[in-house]
C-alpha cells in the first residue's frame, strides 16, 4: 500500500511543478500518474545500471554527476510518455531536484518511532 501513496505523492508533486516551472508540461493528472509509475520503474531498473557504469566520474565529481543521471532519467521519461515534455537539460535537472526534495519532505522514508 505504501507504493501507491508514494506514486500518488510523486504524481501530485510533478503535476504541481509542471505549473510552476516554465519548461515542464504535463497534459493532465492521469499523465502525471503514469509519469510517477514510469519514473519509479526507471529509477529501479535503469538508474542502478547507470550508477555502476558511471561510478568513476561520480566519485571524481563527489557525487554531483548523480544530477546528470537524474536529469537523464527525466529525459528518458519525456521520450516514453505522451503528454509529458521537458524543454531542456537544465529544466530536467531543476525538475528532478525539486521532485526529489519535495517528495522526500511529503513522504519521509523512515517513520519516527513514538516514545
Amino acid at each position: 500500500m505504501n507504493i501507491f501513496y508514494r506514486i500518488l505523492i510523486n504524481a501530485l508533486v510533478a503535476f504541481g511543478l509542471a505549473y510552476l516551472l516554465d519548461g515542464v508540461y504535463i497534459k493532465n493528472f492521469t499523465t502525471a500518474l503514469w509519469l510517477a509509475v514510469v519514473l519509479g520503474l526507471l529509477n529501479a531498473i535503469v538508474k542502478p545500471i547507470l550508477v555502476i557504469l558511471t561510478l568513476p566520474i561520480t566519485v571524481v565529481t563527489l557525487g554531483l554527476f548523480m544530477l546528470v543521471i537524474n536529469a537523464g532519467i527525466i529525459l528518458i521519461g519525456d521520450d516514453m510518455i505522451e503528454g509529458f515534455r521537458v524543454d531542456s537539460f537544465g529544466t530536467a535537472v531543476l525538475f528532478s531536484l525539486l521532485l526529489s526534495f519535495i517528495s522526500s519532505i511529503l513522504y519521509p522514508s523512515e517513520k519516527k518511532s513514538e516514545s
